[in-house]
């Protein structure tokens, strides 16, 4: 009767192991190939590290000067030229 009781006891066991196991695993994959990609949830599970598209370093807007951040904006925007007429 006791082996019967402890046989149980250990299918049970091993059964809430593996099942557990194939939880963890399935959610390490999903994590990787799908979950990682927003901040939110790396926000939410403490996250430290960023995904490889968010890696390259952006320039503090402190350490540029301000003669090329000027430059760097007359190059994004268009701006109309006006040239003055010539009389005739």
């Amino acid at each position: 009767m006791w082996q019967n009781l402890g046989l149980t006891l250990l299918v049970i066991m091993a059964t809430l192991l593996c099942v557990l196991l194939f939880m963890l695993f399935g959610w390490y994959v999903v994590w990787q190939l799908f979950l990682s990609k927003f901040k939110f949830l790396r926000e939410l599970v403490g996250d430290a590290g960023t995904p490889q598209a968010e890696t390259q370093p952006s320039e503090p807007k402190s350490e540029r000067p301000a003669s090329s951040a000027q430059a760097a904006r007359s190059r994004t925007s268009r701006q109309r030229v006006s040239f003055p007429e010539s009389p005739s």
